[in-house]
């Protein structure tokens, strides 16, 4: 399924004032254009790929910000939307604010699936700590 044009596009101008507010560190006002975004999308939300990459761009958001429960449901949503259980971006990331959370069991689950799907290049840019989770597993 695709959305309307008119619809795709008022969705993707939405994200990308996010986006330019992610890269001023106004955290708080791009999730809410990330949000605004996200509800312009018809129910279902997980039946479309745009969620997909909405849901990623707040669970980003809220992991930059400090806020790991809402950045891992986020990820969660992000997962069940088309794509989402295949982007290693995704399970990465998913597992990463797991790990903040002290959810040590789950994390080490979603870092191995993101090291499966990429290999160590996933963890290219991420702190080292992530990694060293899963080094002994692998």
């Amino acid at each position: 399924m695709e959305l309307e044009d008119q619809l795709h596009a008022e969705i993707i101008s939405l994200c990308s004032e996010g986006d330019q507010l992610v890269e001023i560190n106004k955290y708080n006002e791009a999730i809410e254009k990330y949000i605004k975004a996200l509800n312009l999308i018809p129910e279902p939300k997980t039946d479309w790929e745009a969620s997909t990459w909405i849901y990623t761009a707040l669970g980003d958001t809220c992991f930059i910000n400090g806020n790991f429960v809402e950045s891992k449901d986020y990820f969660y949503d992000a997962i069940n939307c088309p794509g989402g259980m295949d982007n290693p971006f995704i399970i990465l990331h998913l597992g990463e604010s797991l790990f903040e959370l002290g959810d040590l069991e789950k994390a080490k689950e979603y870092l191995m699936k993101a090291y499966m799907l990429e290999g160590y290049d996933v963890f290219d840019c991420e702190d080292e700590k992530y990694y060293l989770m899963i080094k002994n597993l692998i």
